[in-house]
Parts: C-alpha cells; structure tokens; sequence
C-alpha cells in the first residue's frame, strides 16, 4: 500500500513544504547563477524514470559553457563555477528537482535517475532500479554517493527496490541530511564528475 498510495502523497506534500522552505535559497541561487552562467541558471536533462519513461530532470546549472579555441567544451574541472562548486558541495543544486518531484516524475527518496544512454547497457537485474520512481536521495547515496563504484551503487540500488518501505525511506532522508553537512562522497577522488558508466 505504501508503495504504491502513501509513497506518492507523502512526496506531492514534502515537495510543497519543501519549496515554500526553501525558497529563499531557491531565488538567491537562481540570481548568482544566472551572472555566473551568462543567463542559464538551470540545466535540463533527460532521464529514465518509472518503467524506463524519460522525462526532463532540473537542476541547478553548475558548470558553465566556456569552449576552447576549436569550438570544444572546457574539461568539466575548468567549467565548474565557484558558486557552483559551493551550491555541488552543499547538494543545493538538487532543489529544482522538487518540481519534478510534485510532477510525479521522481520521488523524495529512490535511484538515482541516470543517462538515457546506459539504457541498452544495463543488464535484467540492474534495470529492475526502474521498478519504481527514481529519487533526489537514494540508499546509494547515503552509502558512498558518487564516490562507489558502479557495481556498489547498483547493488544498493536493487536492494532499495527490494526493500521499498516507509521506515526505510525515512532512515534515508535523514541520513541523507548528515551526508549534506558533512559533505561525503560528493565525487570520486580527483574527479569533478561521476565517471562515466561503460556497461557490465
């Protein structure tokens, strides 16, 4: 039942909460982002959701579109802002995913929605982490985050599926605060980004 009923209006009404709490962070973040990033506060993306349905994640944008003499992106290194590198450290760019929580195309707490692109890569048993609603917070993320391996976070990623309840969602989103203030497992060490997953 809570599955599949409670699961869903305990998100609309902590994402509403949520907004309304978080608002002030939201404008000022909004506002430095927007200088930083010559306009481009937000960053769009699409990912797979419930059932491998993708929809379109919104975030923070935290790195700007600086290119080299050739036309080419910088290194990701080189394009992170200041104020992104603090709105990374501080998981404050996941705000924007609480629209997308109140859309109903993710959750307060599930998998991590990933790239489109892993899709074809992925085998039975890891595609079974789209079961269910992907999540802003998730099992993985309170137990390494970024800094696991690919195998780690798709271990926890099934085991959350498989466990789905409510008193394991609430164990992860107050964890989950811990993990923000002492900022764990943010990136792999010397990586500014999640390395790339190449299959199994």
């Amino acid at each position: 039942m809570y599955r599949f009923f409670f699961k869903r209006i305990i998100d609309f009404i902590s994402a509403v909460v949520g907004l309304l709490l978080l608002s002030p962070f939201f404008v000022l973040i909004t506002v430095g982002l927007y200088f930083a990033n010559q306009g481009k506060p937000f960053f769009f993306q699409l990912r797979p959701g419930l059932n491998g349905e993708i929809f379109k994640i919104i975030k923070f944008k935290t790195m700007n579109d600086k290119q080299d003499s050739s036309g080419s992106l910088l290194s990701d290194a080189e394009r992170l802002t200041k104020i992104g590198s603090f709105v990374r450290k501080t998981s404050l760019d996941e705000i924007p995913q609480l629209i997308n929580v109140l859309k109903g195309d993710m959750s307060l707490v599930g998998p991590r929605p990933l790239l489109p692109e892993y899709l074809p890569l992925y085998n039975e048993k890891q595609n079974r982490r789209h079961d269910v609603r992907p999540g802003i917070t998730g099992w993985a993320q309170i137990n390494g985050r970024n800094a696991i391996s690919w195998d780690k976070k798709f271990e926890y990623d099934l085991f959350y599926v498989s466990n789905l309840s409510f008193v394991l969602d609430f164990k992860i989103f107050f964890l989950t605060i811990k993990k923000v203030f002492v900022s764990e497992g943010i990136n792999m060490k010397g990586q500014v980004t999640t390395e790339a997953f190449k299959g199994n």
